[in-house]
This record gives structure tokens, sequence and C-alpha cells, in this order.
């Protein structure tokens, strides 16, 4: 990525409000906003084609997002998703 680009990034996110902050080993298995929902969605059954459709992504997208979060909460399934999700425990603690 180019420095201008990142620094335009960075400059659009604290513009909207959001903070900018490195990833550290901690929060590396967190998941981001955009895979939060991507799996809430998945978790309550829909579809990659519906759920790329709703968010206006790529299935190919869905996918990305959804290998990420399974690496991350440590799954293999929809179903072993829909119960991290629901779990009161931290997602993706390891």
């Amino acid at each position: 990525m180019s420095r201008g680009f990142a620094k335009r990034t960075r400059a659009e996110l604290l513009a909207s409000g959001e903070r900018v902050g490195k990833r550290t080993a901690e929060r590396s298995f967190e998941l981001t906003p955009q895979e939060a929902q991507v799996a809430q969605l998945a978790a309550d059954g829909a579809t990659n084609a519906e759920i790329a459709t709703r968010l206006f992504i790529s299935p190919n997208t869905v996918d990305y997002h959804l290998r990420k979060v399974y690496l991350k909460l440590g799954v293999s399934s929809r179903v072993q998703l829909a119960r991290a999700l629901a779990s009161p425990e931290p997602r993706g603690g390891r």
C-alpha cells in the first residue's frame, strides 16, 4: 500500500470519527466491524449470496471475510460460528 493512500485513508477514518490504531498480537484476533457483520448474517442463516446482496459486496468478499472469521474464532462450520457468536466469552480469545 502506498504511503499516500494510507495517509488519505487515515484522514478519512479520523474525519468519520473512527480511531486508527495499530494491530497488536492481542487485537489480531478481534473481528473487524465488516467481519462481525458478515459473521452475524452467516450465523443467522444467510447464504453468501444473500449476505453479499445485503452488504453491497461480492460473494467472494463474503467468502474472504468468513475464512478470516473462522480462523480468528477457531471454528469450521456455520453451526460452530453461531455458537461462538452466542457465547458470552470474548471472541477469538486463544
